[in-house]
């Protein structure tokens, strides 16, 4: 965003790409994806095309992908409270029918899947370790939802000490109200949110 955003000029300043970039895609599964899904999302397919185009640019450069899944144990057993607070999140307890937490789009050979049960891609996972360890600087993410996983996972891309880069049109939520506050508010504080030619680019 070129403009000052709703928060303000105290909120300009941008953390740019680095030189190792890392596609992240999160949470990118059936639940949303597919209109009976516990997640369905209204619109889920632009966004689903802008992630296989991230995923293709770096697998053509030779840059990571990274993937995301919500997996719980049968019964739930460690889904803490966040099962309690979302219940819907038990359609992806492994012994819960419908196969809701299979991916979308198809992870290639090599690129980890990393597993998780709460928003952020990085609470309680190896992904930081992972990224550190391949060297990567910035974190190009995509996946939904933008109001929830995305969001989480982005602020806790920049405490880990990557630069975030939201790729808008690679991110869907429930209504555009939600989808627009979320990607200004990301914008304004925790990461730079770029368009799908710039991060094509970079990648």
């Amino acid at each position: 965003m070129s403009a000052p955003g709703p928060h303000g000029p105290a909120f300009s300043g941008r953390v740019g790409w680095g030189s190792r970039p890392a596609v992240l895609v999160v949470d990118l599964c059936r639940a949303y994806t597919e209109p009976d899904g516990p997640f369905a999302l209204p619109d889920p397919g632009p966004a689903v095309e802008a992630a296989s185009a991230l995923v293709e640019a770096a697998r053509g450069s030779g840059r990571p992908v990274v993937w995301t899944a919500v997996r719980y144990a049968a019964g739930l057993a460690d889904g803490g409270w966040f099962v309690r607070k979302v219940p819907a999140l038990a359609a992806f307890a492994e012994d819960a029918p419908g196969d809701w937490g299979a991916l979308t789009l198809e992870p290639g050979p090599g690129e980890p899947v990393v597993v998780k049960q709460y928003a952020s891609a990085f609470s309680g996972t190896s992904l930081a370790s992972t990224l550190h360890a391949a060297g990567v600087d910035t974190v190009v993410v995509a996946g939904v939802s933008t109001s929830g996983c995305v969001r989480a996972t982005a602020m806790d891309a920049l405490s880990s000490g990557f630069r975030p880069q939201v790729v808008r049109q690679a991110c869907a939520d429930r209504s555009p109200a939600l989808q627009d506050a979320n990607l200004a508010d990301l914008d304004a504080k925790y990461a730079d949110v770029v368009d799908l030619p710039e991060a094509l680019a970079h990648l």
